[in-house]
């Protein structure tokens, strides 16, 4: 059994299956260590992992980097080496190029290709071989995300003594979708080697059955799936935010006095905010247009309101990427070309990503948030900025195909596809009453409030149990 090739000393309760590792490399004082690394899952993860004595299997994000397992923080790090080529493959490929954009609504075309596929099962294997020899008899397996689908199979055929789980970060599709997956029986199968399979939305999960009714004539039954002799759990565990966090950051003096500094965006003006990774899946274009349509009607002007756009750098090597920016960016020039004036320009563009404490005073500053992706799992930028907002003020427009539109209804909601319908929300949002503004903020706040990303992290693993 792969158990006996680490001493049973070495061997956890708990093992988190992640594609990274919790932390990533830094200079310190002119010598390279280790630093946990930023983040709602490692933040929510740890303290778990920590308590349990458990470990975390993942790579380092680089090719042909395998350290010997080290401790961080009283948490067992284990790296699994990948190569420059699986990186290209698998991730690159198969991950970023294929199965990102097909759950995605497939907003853009999906790549399939067979030179992608082997590695990606190549690296499914070598983390499935990890996890197996480090989990301690009838221990339990957390495996995250679709870079890893196949894991849980491999490691039930390793280990059929623990017990796994399988959460999927980002929006599973329709089943009409899904089929076009060359490799759609395998990663089926694959998933269903977990004893728990979590996805953020009822949606997710009604798809994935559906899928399994079908594709394989499993025998859903309720939350459970009867397949191969085996009951296996489905849900919604709509992750969250570490709202603590957020809330205290919010009343910060030093965060506080960055937010004083940035009103002088203001100008009189209202501040419309979107923070969004630079992916075609966030609808940065088509909410520049929205914006640009709602400062084209007759009774406003960029007097009225000024957009700031942060787009953190993503996937830069992949064509559609590049292409993206582009597009995004001669966007923002022409709306500041044709509606800017000398000292005042209406977007405001940051291709960067900002430290905590900037990101939080840019949430207190902003009037009004808009978080329009074409299709998302949950969306955690909605959930950061309504915890920031502490006097219950702010406007918060979401787009309908998020996945945190089922837990914050009183957004203003808006279909991200529909250029006109956005320009109007917007127009809604800065003419919100304040009375109906601030009701609407407080109920969001008390959702997140009650659930917080560590519920989210412990009652998934207690259906582990």
């Amino acid at each position: 059994m792969a158990s006996q090739n680490v001493p049973a000393a070495q061997q956890s309760e708990l093992v988190i299956v992640a594609n990274t590792l919790p932390v990533r490399r830094e200079e310190v004082d002119g010598e390279l260590g280790w630093a946990q690394s930023p983040g709602g899952l490692v933040s929510a993860l740890s303290p778990i992992v920590r308590e349990a004595g458990g470990c975390w299997v993942g790579w380092t994000g680089g090719a042909d980097d395998a350290p010997e397992p080290f401790r961080h923080e009283d948490i067992l790090n284990v790296a699994v080496p990948v190569s420059e080529a699986e990186v290209a493959g698998s991730y690159q490929g198969m991950c970023n190029s294929t199965l990102w954009p097909l759950y995605h609504d497939a907003v853009r075309p999906p790549e399939y290709h067979r030179h992608w596929w082997n590695p990606y099962v190549a690296v499914n294997r070598r983390f499935a071989e990890e996890a197996a020899r480090r989990t301690a008899p009838g221990g339990r397996v957390w495996i995250q995300d679709y870079h890893l689908q196949l894991v849980p199979r491999m490691l039930r055929e390793l280990r059929p003594d623990v017990s796994s789980g399988f959460f999927l970060h980002i929006p599973f599709p329709p089943i009409e979708l899904f089929l076009r997956l060359p490799w759609r029986r395998a990663v089926l199968e694959g998933l269903l080697g977990a004893d728990v399979i979590g996805f953020q939305t009822p949606a997710g999960a009604y798809n994935f059955t559906r899928l399994a009714d079908r594709l394989i004539e499993a025998e859903p039954q309720g939350e459970t799936i009867r397949y191969q002799g085996r009951d296996i759990r489905v849900g919604a565990f709509p992750i969250s935010i570490d709202t603590d966090r957020y809330a205290n950051a919010a009343l910060s003096p030093e965060i506080r006095e960055r937010a004083e500094q940035l009103q002088q965006l203001r100008r009189g003006r209202k501040i419309i905010l979107s923070v969004d990774r630079l992916d075609y899946t966030k609808g940065i274009d088509l909410r520049l247009k929205a914006f640009l349509e709602w400062l084209g009607r007759e009774d406003r002007s960029i007097r009225d309101a000024v957009m700031v756009q942060v787009a953190v750098p993503s996937r830069e090597r992949i064509s559609e990427y590049q292409i993206l920016r582009r597009d995004v960016e001669e966007l923002v020039g022409q709306i500041n070309g044709e509606y800017g004036e000398l000292g005042v320009v209406p977007v405001q563009y940051f291709r960067r990503n900002l430290p905590f404490e900037e990101l939080i005073a840019f949430y207190l500053v902003a009037d009004v948030m808009l978080v329009t992706p074409l299709c998302d799992g949950m969306n955690l930028v909605a959930k950061e900025y309504v915890a920031t907002r502490l006097e219950d003020d702010g406007v918060l427009v979401l787009s309908e195909f998020a996945g945190a539109a089922a837990e914050l209804p009183d957004a203003l909601l808006v279909n991200p596809h529909d250029v006109n319908a956005m320009a109007a929300t917007i127009e809604q949002a800065v003419t919100l009453d304040p009375e109906d503004g601030s009701r609407r903020m407080k109920a969001m706040r008390e959702v997140v409030r009650r659930h917080s990303v560590h519920e989210w992290a412990a009652q998934f693993i207690e259906a582990l149990v």
